[in-house]
């Protein structure tokens, strides 16, 4: 949720955004199914910032959620580069004459997929 005065009102993508948040919030178990949905009548009949300030009070904020630790150790499939990735895979589809190369595109369906999702891309 950004941060601006509080006496500013609020548009539809500030409740959606905050809407969002608090979903985050609910899905990481910070919230009962009661709250998250009463906080979240709050939300969509909030028309400042100083209405949605106390749905977020006991909260923390979104800066400290999105560091939270991943385990060390572990990338999952979706990380891995996707040039090396094509690369072996043609190299595998040379030694075994088996068509191993036509994953290259579910591989980068699912990796240029990620991405766009990860950064907002429509």
């Amino acid at each position: 949720m950004s941060r601006q005065p509080a006496g500013l009102r609020i548009s539809d993508g500030d409740r959606e955004q905050a809407a969002s948040d608090l979903s985050e919030h609910y899905a990481e178990g910070r919230l009962s199914h009661d709250e998250h949905a009463e906080r979240l009548d709050a939300i969509w009949t909030a028309r400042t910032q100083a209405d949605l300030a106390p749905i977020f009070d006991d909260l923390p904020s979104r800066r400290s959620t999105s560091t939270a630790r991943r385990p060390v150790g572990r990338r999952p499939w979706h990380r891995l580069p996707f040039l090396p990735v094509a690369a072996a895979l043609v190299l595998l589809s040379i030694l075994t004459h088996l068509p191993f190369w036509i994953l290259i595109f579910f591989v980068g369906c699912g990796f240029f997929g990620r991405r766009m999702r990860m950064h907002g891309a429509h």
